[in-house]
């Protein structure tokens, strides 16, 4: 059990969280990720909070 706390910790703490939709940082990200591999949604909301800013 201790073992599989000790596990539980380290990829809590080693995960990336990952920016709010519509961030700055976000748009960054959406800029660089290749256009084919965009959802809908995120394609929507981008044009939203990032091109029509």
């Amino acid at each position: 059990m201790k073992k599989f706390l000790v596990l539980m910790t380290a990829v809590f703490l080693l995960s990336a969280c990952a920016p709010e939709v519509g961030s700055e940082d976000w748009c960054k990200e959406m800029k660089d990720k290749p256009k084919g591999d965009w959802t809908a949604n995120e394609a929507t909301e981008y044009a939203k909070s990032c091109f029509m800013k």
